[in-house]
């Protein structure tokens, strides 16, 4: 069993490096694009954020991942060594191929598929899942309204001025919203990996209740 759990906390921080690999390029896109910082200099600023985010906001995604989506006493370290495995599986596919993708659902979705299929719904948090789906929908829509009421509120404001009046302005608050994008993504995508490892000791018996030990915040948010 023992040799199980190390394999999945393995896979589930490949899966994080993966994560990392798909999504937190968006948060350096703009400042490497504009030449605001170099590529590695933005890549550092990304990472401090990222791994800040984990002690800032604290770990009640990880929470959610741990045991609101299935009923921790149901499932056993294979099932969770399968979820991983086809999460990972299915986030190279995608990523390798330049598909739009989900990572944070694909994990969710090779949660739920495994033990479903082994122990039937009553194993599953409904009230989780459906919270999860909801925001599936809900979270694309508010982006949306939110951008277009700060580009509304941008023109408004800045519409008269030179371009190279506002121009250090500017580099200052993409710094800004590249920081506030990693904290978002620090906080939210490496908590998944950390409540499924949290997980995965819980069934080990390494710890008694769903609770998210230091190292384990420390691995998730360094391959983030």
């Amino acid at each position: 069993m023992l040799t199980i759990v190390l394999l999945a906390i393995v896979i589930a921080l490949l899966f994080d490096f993966l994560n990392g690999m798909n999504d937190a390029a968006n948060s350096i896109a703009t400042i490497v694009a504009t030449r605001v910082f170099s590529p590695t200099m933005a890549v550092c600023w990304a990472a401090f954020w990222n791994f800040a985010a984990i002690f800032i906001f604290g770990v009640s995604v990880a929470h959610t991942m741990g045991e609101g989506i299935v009923d921790p006493s149901r499932i056993n370290e294979y099932l969770i060594l399968a979820a991983l495995i086809g999460s990972v599986i299915w986030v190279w596919l995608c990523t390798h191929f330049g598909m739009p993708i989900s990572v944070s659902h694909a994990l969710i979705g090779g949660l739920i598929g495994p033990v479903w299929f082994t122990f039937g719904g009553d194993a599953l948090v409904a009230s989780g899942i459906f919270k999860i789906a909801i925001f599936i929908v809900l979270s694309p829509l508010i982006g949306m309204i939110l951008g277009f009421f700060m580009m509304c509120l941008t023109m408004l404001v800045f519409h008269k001025k030179h371009p190279m009046k506002v121009e250090g302005l500017f580099k200052g608050l993409q710094l800004f919203s590249s920081a506030i994008f990693s904290l978002g993504h620090g906080a939210n995508d490496a908590q998944k990996t950390m409540g499924v490892i949290t997980l995965a000791l819980f069934i080990f018996n390494e710890i008694e209740t769903i609770a998210v030990p230091l190292w384990v915040k420390c691995l998730c948010a360094t391959f983030m």
